[in-house]
């Protein structure tokens, strides 16, 4: 099991704070402002912050999390969607099962990035959003060891197969959008 999955509580996920932080509804009008989206993989969905934002612009979310704790979570907030037990590196959906494959601050944790993006590539219809700390220190977030660099993410993109690759600067994070 990896070592970074996050085990810190439910609560914590949901704090007005650490929601103020993401910014999530500015996030989810980012990623739908391009293509027309109706239905989204929420890689990481912990608690469901992102996939309850994306649910209420009447998006069909399915989530998927390492952790059942954080599954239990979201299904209490979202009893109409699906959620599964499962890891970034290994979706167990069909090729282009959805339009976006969403990630909210995960990448950083997983294990083998370009197995994620490859898998991301797989199941996306059209394009990928991903959420991330941004590559410096800040007094919330993981240390700076465990952040990515936003030319390593384009690199992984790129060897995944999408198309095109932009960034989109947050008060605190960097989203990250790649098309096929």
């Amino acid at each position: 099991m990896n070592e970074r999955v996050y085990n810190s509580g439910v609560e914590r996920l949901r704090s007005p704070e650490r929601t103020e932080r993401l910014e999530v509804e500015r996030v989810v009008d980012l990623c739908l402002s391009g293509s027309k989206i109706d239905s989204v993989l929420d890689i990481g969905t912990g608690s469901g912050l992102f996939a309850e934002a994306f649910y209420k612009r009447n998006i069909e979310v399915t989530g998927i999390d390492a952790n059942q704790e954080m599954l239990v979570a979201a299904k209490d907030y979202l009893p109409n969607c699906q959620f599964k037990l499962a890891s970034a590196e290994s979706l167990p959906f069909e090729d282009k099962s959805f339009d976006m494959v969403f990630m909210g601050l995960v990448l950083h944790e997983v294990d083998d990035f370009n197995k994620v993006l490859n898998e991301i590539a797989r199941v996306s219809k059209k394009e990928a959003a991903i959420l991330e700390w941004n590559y410096e220190v800040q007094d919330f977030g993981p240390p700076l060891e465990h952040r990515l660099k936003p030319e390593f993410i384009e690199q992984l993109s790129k060897d995944a197969g999408f198309a095109s690759f932009s960034i989109v600067p947050l008060t605190n994070l960097s989203l990250y959008l790649l098309e096929k």
